[in-house]
């Protein structure tokens, strides 16, 4: 009996997935040590939340305006203007950072201008794998662009950390030349063969802007999956405090704050890797319920312990458990959107993943100020078990969902 070929993935995507690889490798690194230096600056868990607003603000105010350009222009181009935009605000950074500084504003405003590029960045970058991808390779796809992601998620914190040490402002040049290192390689992407939306006249552009909105809200499957993402990691997401459970917690400096970072990749990353060689193909729904749950734990354990090499355990299972249910999810949305609004969609739903990340990150930086560092964790983690709870029973449709194939979008007249 012959086995059915299995389809083979394209060498455009490869190249790809190494160029998101020095992009998240820098990004992850930059804001990991914008971190420590906002801490050691001021040792004020409220600065920690700043800059998950600084973040957020951008992409959640300009999402119509990115997914509309992500659809209507060559994503391959609109990322690499974006990234091109990072390196200049890295260097600026960079050059702040070279004088010693005492005031946190300046970084705040570099940090909040590095998010307007990053903001037209992510829808391209979030459509083009799906757009690139043959029939039957989805899955395979979306997991290697995760291992790309998560892989830079481990190699930024941890090199960067140690070139904190040796030279504050280092970390900074080096995002700027991993950014460009990026930006080269798109360059042997081929151009994706899909059909690019054109809208016609002013009043189309604005209608537009807000279509991939009303598009999820009707769509039960997505509103589900994305606004679960959105709940649980905005009470979940303990990523910012890191500098100060290093510090008060766990007794470690800017090294073991890089471990700490890099753990969460390392999770991922593995459990990512894993999901390229056998990817989820039945109940994928209920697991993406029960990976939130799992995350949710080991959240609240983390609250609990002392110990560095337990909180490096913890954070693996919750990056672990993450990454199950960011591969659902990054499979889900994409194949449950047509393609020609791929852009709009996903510019949305990076608004919910930068809530769900950034203003997670004011979220546990109010929280500690008020409850402090452990009982801002325990709600966070309580939190997030409350909203597992709660989208069990509202969005049945999300719970019920067998295979992937079974939520592939038909064309979508506009």
């Amino acid at each position: 009996m012959k086995h059915p070929l299995i389809p083979k993935i394209p060498f455009g995507i490869y190249v790809l997935m190494v160029s998101g690889f020095f992009a998240s490798a820098s990004q992850i690194g930059q804001i990991t040590i914008v971190g420590k230096q906002v801490w050691d600056m001021t040792g004020n868990e409220l600065d920690l939340g700043l800059i998950g607003i600084a973040e957020f603000l951008p992409v959640a105010l300009l999402a119509p305006i990115t997914g509309s350009i992500a659809d209507r222009f060559d994503r391959r181009r609109v990322l690499a203007i974006a990234l091109s935009g990072e390196v200049v605000v890295s260097i600026l950074l960079f050059s702040y950072i070279r004088t010693d500084p005492t005031s946190l504003k300046p970084i705040f405003a570099l940090i909040l201008l590095f998010s307007v590029f990053r903001s037209f960045a992510m829808p391209a970058n979030r459509a083009l794998p799906i757009d690139l991808a043959p029939s039957g390779t989805v899955e395979r796809v979306v997991a290697l662009k995760a291992v790309s992601f998560m892989g830079g998620t481990v190699a930024g914190p941890i090199i960067f950390s140690f070139l904190f040490v040796a030279d504050i402002a280092l970390p900074y040049l080096v995002a700027a030349i991993g950014l460009s290192t990026g930006i080269a390689l798109l360059s042997l992407v081929p151009k994706p063969p899909v059909t690019q939306y054109k809208p016609t006249g002013t009043k189309q552009v604005v209608k537009d802007a807000f279509e991939g909105l009303r598009f999820i809200r009707r769509t039960p499957i997505l509103f589900g999956a994305i606004s679960l993402d959105l709940f649980a990691v905005l009470f979940g997401g303990v990523i910012a405090l890191l500098p100060a459970i290093a510090e008060e917690r766990l007794g470690v400096g800017a090294v073991g704050l890089g471990w700490l970072r890099a753990s969460v990749g390392i999770g991922a990353g593995i459990t990512m890797l894993s999901l390229s060689f056998r990817p989820l193909k039945r109940n994928v729904g209920k697991r993406l319920i029960h990976m939130v749950g799992v995350f949710g734990l080991a959240t609240i354990a983390l609250a609990m312990t002392q110990s560095f090499v337990v909180a490096l355990i913890l954070i693996f299972i919750a990056a672990a458990a993450d990454a199950v249910s960011m591969f659902i999810r990054a499979s889900l949305v994409p194949l449950a959107t047509p393609e020609q609004m791929r852009g709009r969609v996903l510019a949305v739903e990076s608004v919910f993943i930068g809530a769900s990340n950034e203003l997670g990150a004011a979220e546990s930086g109010v929280a500690a100020a008020l409850l402090g560092l452990v009982g801002a964790i325990l709600f966070g983690g309580a939190g997030t078990l409350l909203v597992v709870i709660l989208w069990w029973r509202l969005f049945p449709a999300l719970r019920s969902v067998d295979r992937f194939e079974d939520v592939r979008a038909p064309q979508y007249n506009e």
